[in-house]
Formats: structure tokens, sequence, C-alpha cells
């Protein structure tokens, strides 16, 4: 688990290597990741849109911008978590993810909560 604290929002990122929806055979390989962000402000806040920067074991990059995650664009309150899975499928056995949530106070203001970099390996790539 990677972790980084962004103006008391906590992020934090768990990878999983999903063997049985993988094909190698046909450079495919997925992954699920959990992120689990917790509000340790005083003050609510929402996550308004994700910007991920997905790289493979070759070094090409992807970037993926979208308003929330999963479909929401949850409010967090003081002492909260919300926790999401998502996935990723690459054409590498190794890659990495990193980005940022654009977040909101309650007077509006904007703000980016760092997404900590984490790397994305299948078990039999460190064979």
């Amino acid at each position: 688990m990677e972790e980084t604290k962004t103006k008391s929002i906590k992020v934090s990122a768990t990878p999983e290597y999903l063997p049985h929806e993988s094909s190698p055979e046909l450079h495919q390989y997925a992954f699920a990741y959990h992120i689990d962000i917790f509000n340790d402000s005083s003050e609510t806040v929402q996550l308004l849109k994700r910007h991920w920067i997905i790289t493979d074991g070759n070094q090409k990059t992807e970037e993926v911008k979208g308003e929330g995650v999963v479909g929401e664009q949850p409010y967090i309150e003081p002492g909260e978590r919300f926790r999401y899975s998502s996935g990723a499928i690459l054409t590498t056995p190794i890659g990495a993810m990193k980005g940022a949530y654009t977040m909101s106070d309650p007077e509006g203001v904007e703000f980016e909560a760092i997404i900590p970099t984490f790397k994305l390996v299948c078990s039999t790539a460190l064979h």
C-alpha cells in the first residue's frame, strides 16, 4: 500500500494483479486498484475530478481525466473515508499509476489531493 497526504486528505492505493482476467498470450494484463480517501480535516470536502497517469513497462504513458470516480462525486465528511475499486489493463506485465483528485472545500475552493505512485506487477513477472 502506498499513501500520500495533501491538505489533510490522505489517499492510499493498493494494487492487485488479476490473473483470471488477464491474457498474457494476448499482452493483456489486468489489474485492480483499491483506493481509500480519508478526510483528516475539520471540513467536508467533495471529490470533483480525477487525473491518472498510467505508464506501462515500455514507458508508454496514458492520461485519464474525468469527472468524479466510479460514477460519483462524493462528499467526504470530517473523519470519514470514501473507498472504491477500479481497474486498468496494461500490455506489459509491469507498470505504474499516479495522479491527483481535484477536491473542493466548503467555500468552493478547489485543490489537488495527490494520489501516490503505485506499481502494477504481474506475479509471474517476478520469476
